[in-house]
C-alpha cells in the first residue's frame, strides 16, 4: 500500500514530465537527420537534470559533486571510446548527422526520471537521508554515470563530423574539436 500512497500523492506535473520524456525517448527509436544543435540538446538537458537533481537533493557539498563528477568522468571515458552505432554517418555538405534509430536514449531518460521519482519519493518518507552520505553519493554517482553516457554519445557524433571533415578536406570553421 505504500506503493499506492507515493504514486497517489505525486504532483500531476511529474506525470506529465514522464510523458513529454517518453514522447522524447521514442523519438529516437526511428532513424533521423538532425543538425549539430539539435543534436546536442537532449544530451545537454539530460545532463542539466542529472546535474540539478543532485544539486536540489543533496546539496552541493565536495564529497556529492565529486561523486557526481568522477562517475560522470568514467562513462565518458569508456563510452566516448566506443564506435558509433552502426548506420551513423555524417554529411558535411549539408551538415546533417543520419543516425539509425536506437532505444538507449529512452532507457537513459528513463533512469534519470526513475532515480529522480525514487530519490524523492525516499526524501519525502526520510528528509535525512538528503544528509547521508551513504545515500547521497551513490545516487549522485549513478546521475553522474548517466550524465556521461549522454555526453560521450554526443562526443561520437562530434569526432564522426571531424573525421567526416578531414576526409573530405573540409575545414569546420570554428571548430575546436581535438
Amino acid at each position: 500500500m505504500m506503493i499506492s500512497r507515493i504514486v497517489g500523492n505525486t504532483p500531476l506535473w511529474v506525470w506529465g514530465l514522464l510523458l513529454a520524456l517518453l514522447w522524447l525517448g521514442f523519438s529516437q527509436v526511428r532513424a533521423r537527420s538532425v543538425g549539430l544543435g539539435r543534436s546536442l540538446i537532449l544530451p545537454l538537458a539530460m545532463t542539466v537534470l542529472s546535474l540539478s537533481e543532485t544539486v536540489s537533493s543533496f546539496g552541493a557539498s565536495p564529497p556529492v559533486m565529486l561523486a557526481w563528477a568522477v562517475a560522470a568522468g568514467v562513462a565518458l571515458w569508456l563510452v566516448v571510446r566506443l564506435p558509433v552505432p552502426s548506420g551513423t554517418r555524417y554529411e558535411s555538405a549539408a551538415g546533417m548527422f543520419h543516425l539509425p534509430g536506437s532505444w538507449s536514449p529512452l532507457m537513459l531518460i528513463l533512469g534519470i526520471f526513475s532515480i529522480k521519482y525514487a530519490v524523492g519519493a525516499s526524501l519525502s518518507m526520510q528528509p535525512a537521508l538528503a544528509h547521508n552520505a551513504a545515500f547521497a553519493i551513490p545516487v549522485a554517482a549513478l546521475y553522474g554515470v548517466l550524465a556521461g553516457v549522454f555526453i560521450a554519445r554526443t562526443g561520437r557524433l562530434l569526432r564522426l563530423r571531424r573525421n567526416a571533415a578531414r576526409s573530405s578536406g573540409t575545414a569546420l570553421l570554428g571548430s575546436s574539436l581535438p
